[in-house]
């Protein structure tokens, strides 16, 4: 309907959060929706006893992590080595010119739209059921991590094995910040834990201010596709 995405995107966020509760009391008689299914492994035998990376990838791991590998391989193959990914690229680009040799324009980007979607419902999906311990009730508990998350698109210029590595140190920032009980020198220090919360939002501004500027958005990122316009 060619109206401003962020304004879009934004109702929307704040729309379906509560459209998912009022579900959830209609058929559930709850507040929440919640799961006794634990979606991990608690170990691959044989692969557990490597060193490090046993511990780390096949004991106690969320299937969310090979999800997310298997995502990511198949995601960066199609982006970069098939028609469909430089189609879709070039729609993001500078469609008029992918439109000038024939690309349907609006049939990819309602491609692009959709399969972002599902990825970004996987990633509540898991979010729900490994971080809350399957538990939706009172969305507040995802704490802004929609809006992290297209921090470290930005940070990872918009190319997805910086993308992961961004992820990565965000999460590590996270990891360290729920974790101030088992690391001594931070237990020492006698320092509120929600300082430490804060840090992924902290970290997040301050790597933003030194990254934003060099960072490069797709050219027609968020702009209505006019066929008209050249």
């Amino acid at each position: 309907m060619k109206a401003d995405q962020t304004i879009v995107g934004t109702a929307l966020n704040m729309m379906v959060p509560a459209a998912v509760l009022l579900f959830s009391k209609m058929y559930f008689m709850s507040d929440g929706v919640t799961t006794s299914t634990r979606f991990y492994i608690k170990e691959v035998k044989g692969l557990s006893k490597i060193p490090v990376i046993g511990d780390l990838f096949f004991r106690n791991t969320y299937l969310s992590i090979y999800i997310g590998t298997v995502l990511l391989i198949i995601l960066t193959i199609v982006f970069y080595k098939t028609r469909f990914g430089l189609r879709l690229r070039a729609c993001g680009e500078h469609p008029q010119a992918a439109d000038s040799v024939g690309i349907n324009v609006y049939k990819m980007r309602y491609a692009g739209v959709c399969i972002s979607g599902v990825l970004g419902g996987i990633g509540g999906f898991f979010y729900a059921v490994g971080v809350m311990d399957g538990n939706t009730n009172g969305h507040t508990g995802v704490a802004g991590f929609g809006f992290l998350a297209l921090a470290v698109l930005i940070f990872g210029q918009w190319k997805p094995i910086p993308i992961l590595f961004a992820a990565l140190f965000f999460a590590f920032i996270r990891t360290v910040a729920y974790s101030v009980a088992l690391i001594p020198f931070l237990k020492a220090l006698n320092i509120s834990q929600d300082y430490y919360k804060m840090l992924p939002y902290v970290a997040t501004m301050v790597v933003l201010a030194f990254t934003s500027k060099r960072s490069r958005a797709p050219k027609a990122e968020g702009i209505p596709y006019d066929k008209g316009m050249r």
